[in-house]
């Protein structure tokens, strides 16, 4: 049952994955609020540019060969000029190009072609400037492509003076106009392209946040089933063991073990389904029972020392997994014959302290596969919560033992469960 769970939520990060994956072409770019057909609409709107020119060239009759390499110049400068601005600025495919050399190489032939077929030529090649500007917008990176966009501003004025020997018989208006087109459209395109930039990398972050959330998911059900599991895996076997010995000598009390080991099942059946929803969250008190009967079925002998006063949910629960972890490991991985449990609370934090007679670490650092995913899993509730916890072995007369502790602060806890209650 938890298995299909995993696999729904394994299967939705994937979906998740896979729809970040196609959004270049579909979503993300409608979130830009720039659709496909808008940007190239509006990019090919400019190539209108290219009429002035044009014009200027079918005015001037029985020029040929000077019409043929005109009208060869503005194909190649609307061909060039389409293809680098095709691509939507969100696409990846705007990185490849803009980082190619044939882009570089066409946008330095596009600007030395406009410059001089403006001097050759006469103004109206000087409309040509606002799409050499929106080139230079998007295809360089943002502060050269604003020191070239200001320089392509102040050409066709300079352009303008040299062909007309002077600032005598321009026409101003004109000229200004088309100043703050280059100007405009250039700065447009750096806005654009800064928009694209931090879109790809907006997707890049979900992509890399759907990751996290499916491996983050994945860590808590593997931590909250090996505390949940190991814990009760242990006392099912250590009462199947007792029930096989008794089934001969004490029928009675062997049928009173397996009624317990269904319990346990049963009651381990609905924290598993608590576990997959969510919603579970261990009590102390009933930690503390269920350390106290598998220590017994274990024949380790025990002292518990526990609190008198209610504690805050979020520690009640993250104690109840201490004692829950510290006493797994003392049946799993020592040969203790004595084990203390203490909760005790001062100086405004409360203190959890698991201690056995056993040699702890030494079986735990033999154990094949994944050693310590408890402890890890414990380390990090803990640390959520600003605790601190330490396991090692400690002085345990007449021997060593080990000793798993944690200690917490409790008068922030408890002033945001007042909170929460007012």
């Amino acid at each position: 049952m938890w298995t299909r769970s995993w696999n729904n939520i394994r299967a939705k990060g994937e979906r998740i994955r896979a729809s970040a994956e196609s959004e270049p072409a579909n979503e993300v770019i409608a979130e830009s609020g720039v659709t496909f057909h808008l940007w190239r609409l509006y990019q090919h709107f400019w190539l209108v540019c290219l009429l002035f020119p044009l014009a200027s060239l079918m005015s001037q009759p029985g020029a040929w060969v000077r019409l043929a390499v005109g009208i060869t110049a503005l194909l190649f400068f609307a061909s060039s000029y389409t293809w680098i601005m095709w691509p939507h600025p969100v696409n990846q495919r705007v990185q490849a190009r803009t980082r190619s050399r044939l882009s570089f190489l066409l946008f330095v032939v596009l600007s030395l072609q406009v410059t001089m077929f403006s001097l050759v030529d006469g103004s109206s090649f000087l409309w040509l400037f606002i799409g050499v500007s929106a080139i230079a917008g998007v295809l360089l990176p943002m502060r050269s492509a604003g020191i070239v966009v200001v320089l392509f501003t102040l050409l066709p004025l300079f352009i303008t003076m040299v062909t007309h020997g002077g600032v005598v018989g321009i026409d101003w208006w004109w000229l200004i106009a088309l100043m703050l087109l280059v100007r405009g459209l250039g700065l447009d395109m750096i806005g654009v392209a800064r928009m694209g930039s931090a879109i790809r990398e907006l997707h890049t972050a979900r992509l890399e946040l759907a990751r996290l959330k499916v491996e983050e998911e994945r860590l808590r059900m593997a931590r909250d089933l090996h505390d949940l599991l190991g814990h009760t895996l242990s006392l099912i076997t250590l009462k199947s063991e007792l029930a096989h010995d008794l089934v001969r000598e004490e029928p009675e009390r062997c049928a009173q073990e397996i009624s317990e080991i269904e319990r346990v099942a049963r009651q381990t059946l609905r924290e598993v389904r608590e576990d997959v929803a969510g919603d579970r969250q261990p009590r102390l008190e009933s930690e503390l029972d269920g350390a106290r009967q598998l220590l017994e079925a274990a024949g380790i002998d025990y002292q518990i020392e526990s609190l008198k006063e209610a504690l805050p949910p979020v520690l009640d629960a993250t104690l109840a997994w201490t004692v829950r972890e510290g006493v797994t490991n003392v049946i799993r991985h020592s040969h203790a014959r004595h084990c203390t449990i203490t909760l005790k609370e001062e100086h405004g934090r409360i203190w959890a302290r698991v201690l056995n007679d056993g040699s702890t670490l030494e079986h735990m650092e033999n154990i094949p596969g994944r050693p310590g995913l408890g402890l890890a899993g414990l380390s990090e509730r803990v640390t959520t919560l600003g605790g601190c916890m330490e396991t090692g072995p400690l002085s345990f007369s007449p021997k060593e033992g080990f000793c798993l502790q944690v200690e917490l602060p409790i008068q922030s806890q408890r002033q945001v469960q007042r909170l929460q209650e007012e």
